[in-house]
């Protein structure tokens, strides 16, 4: 039975690129749901405070006239929970393609095997076909998960954009 690390080392170099891809991405989906869920949790208070800075920029007593600049600040702020998102769908893309391009570099080598040597010994075409494999593999592996990830966070901001603005937007009454 194979180890892990046998066939990442079966994949190459582009195993150990996407083995590192993963590290990276699952580091940034998990720091993401954390600040989402904090960020949840105080909706209240950051509502408030978007309200008073927008209070702040504007100079105005009577912020319902600038609904429009409370939603926009509220976008902003939604923006700047966005960092690390592109990376995780960055790993997504690249993933698989990285893994295609294994499974052409061992395809040709195990063409260039048959096209030296013949097909007299089956194990040096063999090399080059289960290192075409296990990188198509791989960037699968770390494909599928990913483009999960992104999509589950990318619905959970949303949800907090929606929600974030309908915390603010009631206070403007208030003002």
């Amino acid at each position: 039975m194979m180890r892990l690390f046998d066939y990442v080392n079966d994949a190459g170099a582009i195993g150990w690129v996407l083995v590192a891809l993963n590290i990276l991405g699952f580091s940034l989906i998990l720091w993401r749901f954390f600040v989402f869920r904090d960020f949840k949790k105080n909706l209240d208070a950051e509502g408030k405070k978007i309200l008073n800075n927008v209070k702040n920029e504007v100079k105005v007593t009577n912020l319902l006239e600038h609904v429009d600049l409370v939603k926009d600040a509220c976008s902003r702020r939604v923006h700047e929970l966005e960092i690390g998102m592109n990376t995780i769908k960055i790993v997504a893309s690249l993933a698989p393609l990285l893994g295609l391009l294994g499974t052409v570099m061992g395809l040709y080598d195990s063409f260039m095997v048959i096209s030296v040597k013949g097909l007299g010994n089956p194990g040096d075409f063999a090399a080059g076909m289960s290192y075409a494999l296990m990188t198509t593999i791989i960037g699968l592996i770390v494909a599928i998960p990913h483009y999960f990830a992104h999509n589950y966070l990318s619905g959970i901001l949303d949800d907090i954009e929606v929600k974030l603005e309908s915390s603010v937007l009631p206070l403007l009454k208030g003002e």
